[in-house]
């Protein structure tokens, strides 16, 4: 997003939404829990709750949405993972209308972890607009988590 139109609050973005991956066009000024609505499923567009993909949604999310995406790459077997997951999921609604939080199982879909280069997990990684720009691995507490996607977006 150009910073022409991330200062305007009248500016529309992509928000891609969390239950049936269509990508809506909303205003900036409307993206808020209670309002936002997918134009398609009718579900809200904030969640506050992170967002499971597979191959084919995490495609959708990393490339389509204009709102930040966190990706928690992770697997079930990861003791650190499930560890972490409370912590994801209290920063996933501490800035819900900031960044749309995403899990990634990359047991499960390891062909679309493997462009990433994942080394070890939990790794999170923030997109913008289809690019990566940021990546920290370890398991974090919430606050801590908080702090750097803040510091990212």
């Amino acid at each position: 997003m150009s910073s022409e139109s991330s200062s305007s609050s009248s500016s529309s973005l992509h928000v891609v939404c969390p239950h049936c991956h269509k990508t809506n066009r909303i205003a900036r000024d409307q993206l808020n829990a209670e309002t936002a609505n997918c134009g398609s499923c009718h579900q809200p567009l904030l969640t506050g709750e992170p967002v499971n993909l597979d191959g084919e949604s995490f495609a959708k999310h990393i490339g389509r949405s204009q709102l930040p995406v966190v990706v928690d790459f992770w697997a079930p077997w990861c003791g650190p993972c499930r560890m972490m997951a409370p912590a994801y999921a209290q920063a996933a609604k501490a800035l819900e209308v900031d960044a749309q939080f995403t899990k990634l199982d990359t047991e499960a879909h390891p062909q679309t972890a493997a462009p990433f280069n994942i080394r070890s997990i939990p790794t999170m990684a923030v997109f913008r607009e289809g690019v990566e720009i940021g990546r920290i691995s370890g398991a974090l507490p919430a606050g801590e988590i908080v702090r750097w996607v803040r510091s990212l977006i």
